[in-house]
């Protein structure tokens, strides 16, 4: 069973990440333990070296030490993540957990809307050393009308897609703790493009 925790960016109840992540972890395949952090409200302002952290920063880090795996989702405020959420990784860093931890983004919004939001987040995961499984950051678009009175997502197109988006991420985590391939192997049959290290050939899942 591989452990994945969710991670929202966003504060709001009915917000399309959190309503996305809910989703998935509702919906995810069975061999898939995949649970949401829903304490981001909870989590107190950064002190570096408090020697007793509040109760959530201790469920945080705890859940993020057994994690096999951390997919964040978040929105983009003023060209870059919500100060909750650097406040949250802020705790994560002083204790090192991200250390050598596989991570990867989901994306709900259109291409081009959270660029700013996707690259601070890359520049933090370079500075803590997390292993970025970069052919499972993914994108998919999410319509704020399928989100039903219990921030769920309805459209069942979505629902696969993000089941979909999971068992990529168990894939590529998978293929990163294999041996290294030949060197002429560049095909992939998980995902049958040429590997680039940046994410312009990223998977896209569209929801229509």
């Amino acid at each position: 069973m591989t452990r994945i925790l969710l991670i929202s960016g966003s504060t709001r109840e009915d917000s399309l990440q959190t309503a996305a992540l809910r989703t998935a972890a509702r919906f995810a395949p069975d061999d898939i333990n995949a649970g949401l952090f829903e304490g981001l409200l909870g989590v107190p302002a950064f002190v570096p070296g408090d020697p007793n952290p509040h109760d959530t920063v201790v469920l945080l880090r705890h859940q993020v030490r057994i994690a096999d795996a951390v997919l964040i989702s978040t929105p983009e405020y003023a060209g870059t993540v919500p100060g909750s959420l650097k406040n949250l990784l802020d705790w994560l860093i002083e204790d090192n957990l991200l250390d050598g931890k596989p991570v990867a983004w989901l994306s709900v919004s259109g291409e081009g809307e959270d660029h700013g939001a996707r690259t601070t987040l890359e520049t933090v995961f370079s500075h803590t050393n997390a292993k970025v499984l970069r052919a499972a950051c993914i994108r998919v678009p999410i319509d704020p009308g399928t989100i039903d009175g219990s921030g769920l997502i309805t459209d069942a197109r979505l629902h696969q897609a993000l089941q979909d988006a999971l068992q990529a991420l168990v894939r590529v985590l998978n293929m990163s703790d294999a041996p290294p391939r030949p060197a002429w192997q560049h095909y992939s049959s998980v995902f049958p493009v040429i590997e680039r290290r940046d994410s312009a050939g990223l998977p896209d899942w569209q929801a229509g």
